[in-house]
């Protein structure tokens, strides 16, 4: 069991404005926030008009422009959407790597605080919960006094336990309360099989998962005498590094990755993997960036 001892680096929030998280239009149709889309019919404001065509409903025509041009035009609207996002934040020992340095942790706290940001400047609701062999499920929740409460909590979270990804999933399935958008923030090192059944659970929603790695573990580079600890297990392996010992581990990993990745071609989730040196700027642009297709 681990505290986080250093206070999460917050100043990059404000660079995010320029982005807009982008959510698949499958997720919601209630009408609160200010997700925008345009559509013809009631709405807030009146965002441009087009010709009429036949099956426009009448009452979506404007009188007075037909007045003055004796032709039909229906008012198309801004319409505002609500989504909720859940984003689930892996606190198991593994997360604590490495001793010296940016932990998974810390950065990946600040991927789930990002997130929360972006979601609460267009007034939409979110939760951040953590987990590892077991679950803290925190109500959604809208509006920058949950922000700040979101950040305090993450900050003086507890570091502990192994993961349990498919039992953890298979608790917080029951608190969601309609599609949503989903985003899983953890290394993603645990077995395959509980991985695979964690997205299964969750593939009728927008499912977003972002793997954290320390550059060590993504590129095996240890070389020589080593000692080796299982973060979760606290089990020490003391073993010779060679270059076919590093290939194998590489393969390993890489092979790992490919099928969590075919999973989520396979359910149309979206899976990134981003290092912990990498700015947090510059994940968030990689992250958002392939998301603009949608």
């Amino acid at each position: 069991m681990k505290e986080s001892d250093d206070k999460i680096d917050l100043n990059f929030l404000r660079q995010l404005d320029r982005f807009s998280l982008m959510v698949r239009k499958r997720v919601s149709t209630s009408y609160a926030g200010s997700r925008r889309s345009v559509r013809s019919g009631r709405g807030l404001d009146t965002l441009e008009y087009r010709e009429y065509h036949p099956g426009d409903e009448l009452r979506t025509v404007d009188w007075n422009v037909y007045a003055r041009t004796e032709k039909l035009y229906v008012r198309q609207f801004e319409e505002t959407k609500s989504v909720t996002t859940h984003i689930l934040l892996d606190s198991s020992n593994s997360m604590a790597y490495p001793e010296n340095g940016m932990t998974k942790f810390q950065y990946a706290s600040m991927i789930s605080l990002g997130f929360a940001y972006l979601v609460t400047k267009d007034n939409d609701s979110f939760t951040i919960s953590t987990f590892a062999d077991n679950i803290e499920i925190h109500r959604p929740k809208r509006g920058r006094r949950h922000l700040l409460d979101s950040i305090e909590r993450l900050n003086n979270a507890t570091i502990r336990g192994k993961t349990d990804i498919g039992n953890c999933v298979k608790l917080y399935e029951k608190a969601i309360r309609s599609r949503s958008l989903i985003i899983i923030v953890s290394d993603f090192l645990q077995e395959i099989e509980a991985i695979e059944s964690a997205i299964y659970r969750l593939s009728a929603h927008d499912l977003m998962l972002i793997q954290v790695l320390d550059k060590s573990e993504r590129e095996l580079t240890l070389h020589g005498d080593s000692r080796l600890m299982d973060l979760e297990t606290g089990e020490e392996l003391k073993t010779y590094i060679s270059k076919s010992f590093q290939k194998e581990y590489n393969e390993i990993l890489n092979e790992h990755l490919a099928r969590i990745q075919s999973v989520c071609d396979h359910v149309d989730a979206d899976f990134y993997t981003v290092t912990t040196d990498v700015p947090i700027f510059d994940t968030f642009l990689y992250t958002l960036g392939s998301r603009r297709r949608w």
